[in-house]
């Protein structure tokens, strides 16, 4: 820095700063490419200078733009530059602003564990920034408690929402109240208290509608997917199905992809199905699955550029050792130890990873084997008069009633009800004219295990086998899946999914499409 005058060093800080505020202006219009380039040119001039405060901004800033374009890894990049030097120069505040950025990159890549972890750190350390009371403070929380919820821990998420509220009201922030008070709709929503989810909606829009808030179109089109999903839950069809036209209606070129947007389009398919206007419900189910399979594209698209990248950065590392091979051949031996050494790491990662894969490969053989007895099984007539008999002594239910019962679970086993998110043990009794005791007790006797235990293995069973044989399911992503087979959420269809068969849905899912390609090229 001292080779610059005082003018030299403020018209280039000034310069930095246009740049800085030129990426901003672009980010907030959605331009995330131009966006990204002017923080760049921001950051060489920080880094010129040595302003260390305003580069860690900087960086942070474009790791949001990064994260906004779906480049999730340039994003991760961005956010872990931020971290360091906030580590060096000791700034808890900038240290917040970049984990709250890598919590939505975890997020977005379902690394639930790794944001949950920086989620709690953020939380516990707010008191201790300028940001303890403020905006930033609501958003933090907003932010964390979107990994609560997709975790499905709805106590921490009301607990922290209770806290922004109480936050927002004495800074009158109404997007924050907007954003948690639809974020406690949707957890009451999931605990199926439909009322008071409503009541929370119906308070968020109300600021809405009575507000000039940033960003309207997300907060609204989420609010409208969970008031449309209360209706549907209480089979009010046609008010659900008019909230999401509207929402459709309301989408862009650019919003028809955002996820609320995507699931309105498949919640219209069942209130169709549900009227039994099945027209209308194909329709939109049609419409629903290639918007996913559109979706997906633009996401490999992204995924192969990060490889793209990766592979870049691999062959200029090459040049770079050749380079200095060339210049210092003294170092030769040190150099052929050094990948020596790093080869023996590699062949023990390489050996460990082929055990894994031949662990995985024995899983998915096995799990073929039992899809294969679980479609031979349907077609057989198993008789259970035995069986009914000894339920019938032990829980105290005439013979008659129990047979009646176990019809009953069969019939909505044929009909699949247990793909809808609404079904539990008091939907199933209900169905089948009994109470949720003696339902509970009759699935642990007959079917040798707890309910949640019978209603994932319905479910995960359902799973293997329609994607072993539909090829546009699989080319769902694992969240749409998740939906379609009544999961809230895809860290729940993953987490029993694995407990099942011992594989992610990504390796099976992948293993299948391996495996059919092989046999489509034998014939």
């Amino acid at each position: 820095m001292g080779v610059y005058t005082t003018t030299a060093q403020k018209n280039k800080i000034d310069t930095a700063q246009e740049f800085f505020e030129k990426g901003r202006s672009y980010y907030r219009k959605e331009n995330y490419k131009e966006s990204v380039a002017y923080y760049k040119k921001a950051e060489e001039i920080f880094k010129k200078l040595g302003a260390e405060k305003s580069l860690c901004l900087t960086s942070t800033l474009k790791g949001h733009a990064y994260m906004m374009n779906d480049q999730n890894q340039q994003a991760l990049d961005a956010y872990y530059t931020s971290l360091a030097i906030t580590k060096k120069i000791g700034d808890l505040d900038q240290e917040v602003i970049a984990n709250s950025g890598l919590v939505l990159v975890f997020k977005k890549t379902n690394q639930f564990d790794k944001a949950l972890k920086v989620s709690r750190k953020m939380l516990q350390s707010i008191d201790l920034t300028s940001f303890s009371w403020t905006r930033d403070h609501v958003n933090i929380i907003t932010t964390s408690s979107e990994v609560y919820l997709d975790t499905e821990q709805y106590d921490t998420v009301l607990k922290y929402a209770n806290q922004g509220i109480a936050i927002s009201k004495k800074l009158s922030y109404n997007e924050g109240l907007i954003d948690l008070y639809i974020k406690k709709g949707v957890v009451f929503y999931y605990q199926e208290d439909y009322k008071q989810a409503l009541d929370y909606l119906y308070r968020a829009e109300k600021i809405l509608q009575k507000n000039e808030v940033n960003n309207k179109f997300y907060p609204t089109v989420n609010s409208n997917y969970f008031v449309a999903s209360c209706y549907y839950q209480q089979q009010f069809y046609d008010k659900a199905i008019n909230r999401l036209l509207l929402t459709i209606k309301a989408s862009n070129n650019n919003d028809i992809f955002k996820l609320p947007v995507r699931q309105s389009h498949l919640l219209l398919a069942n209130c169709y199905a549900a009227k039994e206007d099945f027209e209308q419900s194909t329709y939109w189910h049609t419409k629903y699955t290639r918007l996913n399979e559109a979706y997906q594209e633009r996401k490999d698209q992204t995924v192969n550029k990060i490889y793209a990248k990766e592979a870049q950065q691999l062959e200029d590392g090459i040049k770079v050792l050749q380079s200095q091979r060339n210049k210092d051949k003294t170092r030769t031996t040190y150099a052929y130890g050094i990948v020596g050494l790093l080869s023996g790491c590699l062949v023990v990662l390489l050996l460990l990873y082929i055990r894994k894969q031949k662990t995985n490969q024995r899983l998915f053989k096995d799990l073929i084997q039992q899809i294969t007895v679980l479609e031979t099984k349907e077609k057989e007539v198993v008789s259970t008069i035995e069986t009914t008999k000894e339920i019938a002594k032990e829980i105290v239910i005439d013979e008659d009633t129990v047979n009646e019962i176990l019809k009953g679970l069969d019939r909505l086993e044929r009909q699949e009800f247990f793909l809808r998110s609404d079904c539990n043990l008091r939907t199933i009794a209900k169905k089948v004219k009994t109470n949720a005791t003696y339902l509970s007790k009759i699935i642990n006797l007959h079917k040798k295990k707890n309910f949640n235990d019978y209603l994932n293995e319905l479910r995960i069973d359902y799973a293997l086998k329609r994607l072993k044989s539909d090829k546009k399911f699989r080319a769902f992503s694992i969240k749409s899946i998740a939906t379609e087979i009544g999961y809230k959420s895809d860290y729940s269809f993953a987490k029993h999914f694995k407990t099942r068969t011992g594989l992610n849905p990504s390796y099976y899912i992948k293993n299948i499409v391996k495996q059919e390609y092989a046999r489509d090229k034998v014939v």
